[in-house]
């Protein structure tokens, strides 16, 4: 199993209720209509609480996706497909793709719990 982690900010001009609200309701299920997304294994997302914004001395990022993949080639294969480009272009609607920040990990070691 392989996990690709993306940590990003909101498009310049939204709100972060604008924001979370697109990722939820149209992103998230968007990815999930997609044959691309059906390569992945789990999707989630991580949303940063309203409650936090007003902190002072954070880094203005507004979440972070987690997508399971069974393996490398599962990932690549899901950009490949050409539905992707759906995902791709209403990623660019509402995420500042140049603030974009991903990584792709193996499995989780567990520490604690």
């Amino acid at each position: 199993m392989v996990k690709l982690i993306s940590m990003f900010k909101r498009k310049e001009g939204l709100s972060p209720e604008e924001f979370h609200r697109h990722w939820r309701e149209v992103h998230g299920p968007l990815v999930a209509s997609t044959k691309s997304g059906s390569h992945a294994v789990r999707y989630e997302q991580n949303h940063r609480p309203l409650a936090d914004y007003d902190r002072p001395g954070t880094m203005d990022y507004d979440g972070v996706t987690e997508q399971w993949f069974a393996s490398l080639d599962d990932f690549y294969a899901s950009i490949r497909e050409d539905d992707y480009r759906l995902v791709d272009e209403d990623m660019r609607t509402f995420i500042d793709t140049s603030s974009l920040v991903w990584i792709m990990t193996d499995e989780a070691e567990v520490i604690v719990g």
